[in-house]
């Protein structure tokens, strides 16, 4: 998929309309993105305050700091490509926040789980969209999963797993707590199909049908890939 959706991007030059299509999707993509790890800073950063031990507090503060360095490069792409960073995280403002506002964890063990649940998914969700950019848009966002939400998601299971351990009642109360989170994220990737990232305009990248498709297909790896970490976790999904 990625290979000749990007050839197909760089290629929507000679046409106005398609160019103008991709801009606008690599706007909304790329804004959503970076409005997504800003906002995981600030979550982030606020709940390090109620850690039960330094080292925790510790640990999310690097993680809420590599959150905004992902944040900055995000936006100077953006800025590099000519689009204004602010503008383009503008129209996911609300939604976002109002994701978070359903979400509002009730503890700092919730609060984890929020963090390896919902980051995980959005990863995965944004490096599949991802595939359909330019070549240079596709490598950031390969990028930030390498160098940053890999390394988040094991701190976080490692964590998890040490809280989990020997804690029957922990468990079932996260393991609800996982399959809440789960509906409202692809609930709110969903919204991000639908009304921004995959407008029909795009059709010079896929027909309308095997766009479809695609989304489909998608949001069942989605699902998949959640059930797995759930079940390492030793979590029903």
């Amino acid at each position: 998929m990625s290979e000749n959706n990007a050839a197909s991007a760089t290629g929507h030059a000679a046409d106005p309309g398609a160019a103008d299509a991709y801009r606008q999707f690599l706007s909304d993509l790329l804004g959503v993105i970076a409005y997504g790890e800003l906002s995981a800073f600030e979550r982030m950063s606020s709940d390090a305050r109620f850690s039960p031990s330094l080292r925790d507090r510790a640990a999310l503060g690097r993680l809420a700091v590599r959150e905004y360095e992902n944040f900055e490069r995000v936006a100077a792409h953006l800025e590099s490509t000519g689009l204004n960073a602010e503008d383009a995280m503008a129209p996911f403002q609300q939604s976002v926040d109002a994701f978070h506002d359903r979400t509002r964890p009730g503890d700092w063990y919730e609060s984890l789980m929020k963090f390896y649940v919902t980051d995980a998914i959005s990863d995965d969700f944004y490096a599949a969209l991802g595939s359909l950019l330019d070549p240079e848009s596709s490598a950031l966002i390969a990028s930030l999963q390498e160098t940053g939400s890999e390394a988040a998601g094991e701190v976080l299971f490692v964590r998890l797993q040490e809280s989990l351990k020997d804690d029957p009642r922990l468990a079932s109360r996260l393991a609800l707590w996982g399959r809440r989170l789960v509906g409202e994220a692809l609930t709110q990737a969903q919204r991000v199909v639908i009304e921004r990232a995959m407008p029909a305009e795009l059709d010079g990248f896929l027909s309308r049908e095997e766009l479809d498709a695609q989304i489909r297909d998608l949001f069942s790896q989605l699902t998949r890939n959640h059930s797995r970490r759930m079940s390492l976790l030793g979590l029903t999904a």
